[in-house]
């Protein structure tokens, strides 16, 4: 990685955090309608004033400073081309989106495809950083909160590969380290914590990044949502103790119910994790060691186990799924009488 000066780094600013919100949609609205509008003109200050004063009337700030920057984060984000000259695929569909759900998805193929956070209105960038960021995400399979910090120091220009390799990333960490990187742009890291919270298929686990289908192979399903942290030391004891049992009792480490060795299989609790207090969380009776099929009907209560081993299906189950699975069982060799006591807890949540 290149030297470079510590006050080059990922420029994100922006005045809106929420993209389902009022301000962020309706502000975009204009935007796109303006450049609609104005589509045979060549951009201009006196045209760019006339934007200004447009997203002003509706959205009103103490300063223009604070208008402009409202437009610019839609340039920095990746829904609208420097100089106005239009908006990127997917802009409208994101405005006409019903849903918030439907909303954040195609924020995700925005930020990740078109963002360049060196971009405005007057400025063109070829620097994709949320690109470069997911590649190394890629690379190194996990990355820390101090890993995203470090990464905003990086010139992607002199990385030719587009991600960082470990030995680099642990160099930029380094850097931020020494100059308090995190401390001296808190807003500019938060907001792009924001933004990778909301991302599709990447989830932080105890403030490591991971792809969620990653995380899931690692974790288990059960991702929490809520301010509940998993002791990872104690999570990964308790895989072990499901991979034993599956050891000792089909003489190869398989999922429980279909008896096949999966080169991924998901430790998945019978009470969900959220629910637990501190020695259930880590009891090996409430958990199960299953396929990611059979664990993620289990973990979206469509479907339970009987006390004989039999799945227990709910009426969310269509009939050739029921009739695929109808014949499976768990063995009595996993049915003891503390992890019945937690499918009887599991079956009194299905709906």
């Amino acid at each position: 990685m290149s030297e470079q000066n510590y006050e080059e780094y990922w420029k994100l600013t922006v005045e809106y955090t929420d993209i389902n919100s009022d301000a962020f949609v309706g502000t975009l609205q204009i935007i796109a309608d303006f450049i609609d509008n104005n589509s045979r003109r060549t951009y201009t200050k006196e045209l760019y004033k006339k934007l200004q004063e447009e997203v002003n009337k509706s959205y009103p700030k103490s300063d223009m400073g604070s208008v402009r920057k409202s437009i610019n984060q839609f340039v920095k984000l990746g829904f609208i081309s420097p100089k106005l000259e239009s908006y990127f695929d997917d802009t409208k569909e994101f405005l006409s989106a019903k849903t918030n759900r439907k909303r954040e998805t195609l924020f995700s193929k925005i930020f990740y495809s078109n963002s360049s956070f060196n971009s405005s209105v007057t400025n063109h960038s070829d620097i994709h950083e949320i690109n470069f960021l997911v590649k190394t995400l890629e690379e190194l399979g996990k990355l820390s909160k101090e890993d995203v910090t470090a990464l905003m120091l990086v010139d992607i220009n002199s990385i030719s590969r587009g991600y960082l390799v470990k030995s680099e990333l642990e160099a930029a960490r380094e850097q931020a380290k020494d100059i308090d990187f995190k401390i001296r742009k808190y807003n500019q890291v938060g907001y792009l914590f924001n933004f990778l919270n909301k991302l599709d298929d990447v989830v932080f686990v105890d403030d490591e990044l991971y792809f969620e289908e990653d995380a899931k192979s690692i974790f288990g399903s059960e991702l929490e949502k809520t301010s509940k942290k998993r002791d990872m030391y104690l999570h990964r004891l308790y895989k072990n103790q499901l991979k034993d049992e599956s050891l000792g009792n089909l003489g190869e480490i398989k999922c429980m119910l279909e008896k096949l060795a999966y080169p991924v299989l998901i430790a998945s609790h019978i009470k969900p994790f959220i629910l637990c207090d501190d020695k259930e969380a880590y009891d090996v009776n409430n958990g199960l060691l299953l396929s990611k099929t059979i664990d993620s009907l289990f973990d979206l209560k469509y479907i339970s186990f009987n006390d004989d081993g039999t799945i227990l299906f709910t009426n969310k189950v269509s009939k050739d799924v029921v009739g695929f699975w109808k014949s499976y069982k768990l063995d009595d060799v996993f049915l003891n009488p503390k992890r019945l006591e937690y499918l009887k807890f599991h079956r009194s949540l299905l709906s």
